[in-house]
């Protein structure tokens, strides 16, 4: 370990920290630009093959970023996709960037560090950087916005040229070391840790815009919510906004487990996918009528009535049906399409029913220090499950993309133990160190 990271770890002072040097390589969780194409004609797409840990040169800091030493970070699926090279290679993606000249070009390398969340300790800041400082905590947004593009000073997001950090850019957060825009920081509550802090910004903040945020469902007391993948990152979290903002949360999951872990997550309505004839594997897009009216019959008989929103990341299996649910003038809000991007629905129970579909996608900066705030007061807590060395990333990812998790998975990175990071005790002892580390006991039992 560097001598930075030592001093990290042991508590140094912002001006001991800003004093040392910045380490010439660092470990990385990282992808080769050499391995594209290993996967071709293959069924199982076994990411441990594609995905490395070893030593990557420290880029250049531009005058806008800073370098935070990684504590921890989290496995999503885009770190999936970028490790099966789909639908296209993000090396492809670092190449297009790149032609911008400039500080762009730096993420053009043989090799991309990946990983859309962390939580760390700002050990370096650019000259152009005025609101955050070497010592601070944060934990990193994956939004990497332009702040020269006119769009994204209405909405970050609506910036032609925003990215997704870790999977569209270089220098991801699974590393002992990220570099990252200052306008992506957001203060780490005090009275999580490290993993638990990393495991928040991409799917709290993604689903806060999805449901709560004015460029979303924005829902309200009272509101019937469907949750599809109710147990996973998005989906739980999901569950948790649904609940925290008055309304009733219906969780839509895929086995007895599962099922169970909603109902003692609080969840109102639990239904299993194999109750209404979708088990797994199912085509959804030609039964997706048939499958919204067996959903609806069981949502009318627990509830009186048909959700106002269908919250939708897994694509082409449930978006017909999604459509077909929600009640006239209702909204399905989608962020992704884990089961893949070609959507199939009838038009005319979206057009004649008054109905919406709102494409959604991270969260602004503003959007995430509110999901931020929810967090602090304890509206919502981590669903943290299992935690593994950075060592063992590629162990990780492989578990996310076998779906044989629940929750979040995280990865230590610098923090040499779990538990760390915590600097308000009080708040975590009101908020409930049960409550905070409820999902803990639905960790895998196993490896893979």
């Amino acid at each position: 370990m560097d001598t930075l990271a030592e001093a990290v770890l042991s508590g140094a002072t912002p001006e001991e920290l800003s004093g040392l040097p910045l380490p010439e390589q660092f470990l990385a969780a990282h992808l080769r630009a050499s391995d594209v194409g290993i996967f071709d004609g293959e069924t199982d797409k076994d990411v441990r093959r594609s995905l490395h840990v070893g030593p990557v040169p420290m880029p250049r800091l531009a005058p806008d970023e800073v370098v935070v030493a990684v504590m921890a970070s989290s496995i999503n699926y885009n770190t999936v996709w970028s490790a099966m090279f789909e639908p296209i290679s993000t090396f492809t993606t670092l190449r297009r960037f790149a032609r911008q000249g400039g500080y762009a070009a730096r993420h053009d390398l043989p090799h991309q560090v990946v990983g859309s969340d962390a939580a760390g300790v700002v050990v370096r800041v650019g000259d152009g950087v005025r609101h955050w400082n070497v010592g601070d905590h944060a934990m990193v947004s994956p939004a990497y916005v332009d702040d020269q593009d006119p769009g994204s000073h209405a909405d970050g997001m609506m910036g032609t040229e925003g990215r997704a950090w870790g999977y569209e850019t270089n220098f991801g957060g699974l590393a002992h070391y990220t570099i990252v825009r200052a306008s992506q920081l957001v203060p780490k509550p005090p009275h999580l840790t490290w993993e638990e802090a990393a495991s928040i910004t991409l799917c709290a903040g993604t689903a806060y815009r999805m449901l709560v945020s004015d460029r979303g469902a924005q829902i309200k007391q009272g509101d019937v919510v469907l949750v599809w993948g109710a147990t996973g990152g998005l989906g739980g979290l999901a569950v948790q906004m649904v609940k925290n903002g008055g309304g009733i949360a219906v969780g839509v999951v895929s086995s007895d487990q599962k099922a169970q872990i909603l109902r003692e997550q609080g969840c109102d309505v639990v239904i299993d996918r194999r109750e209404i004839g979708m088990g797994d594997g199912a085509d959804g897009t030609a039964d997706a009528i048939e499958y919204g009216k067996r959903l609806g019959s069981k949502i009318r008989a627990e509830l009186g009535e048909d959700p106002r929103v269908a919250f939708d990341y897994v694509g082409r299996a449930t978006f017909g049906t999604s459509v077909h649910v929600v009640r006239r003038g209702g909204v399905v809000v989608t962020c992704g399409s884990s089961t893949g991007y070609q959507h199939q629905y009838d038009n005319r129970y979206l057009w004649m029913n008054l109905k919406r579909v709102i494409g959604s996608h991270i969260a602004n900066l503003q959007e995430q220090w509110d999901t931020a705030r929810l967090f602090r007061q304890g509206g919502l807590v981590p669903i943290l499950t299992d935690v593994y060395p950075l060592a063992e990333t590629g162990e990780a990812l492989r578990l996310v993309q076998t779906n044989r998790h629940v929750g979040k998975v995280g990865v230590l990175c610098l923090a040499p133990t779990e538990g760390l990071g915590v600097t308000d005790p009080e708040a975590r002892e009101r908020i409930g160190v049960e409550r905070l580390t409820s999902w803990r006991r639905y960790a895998s039992t196993a490896r893979v």
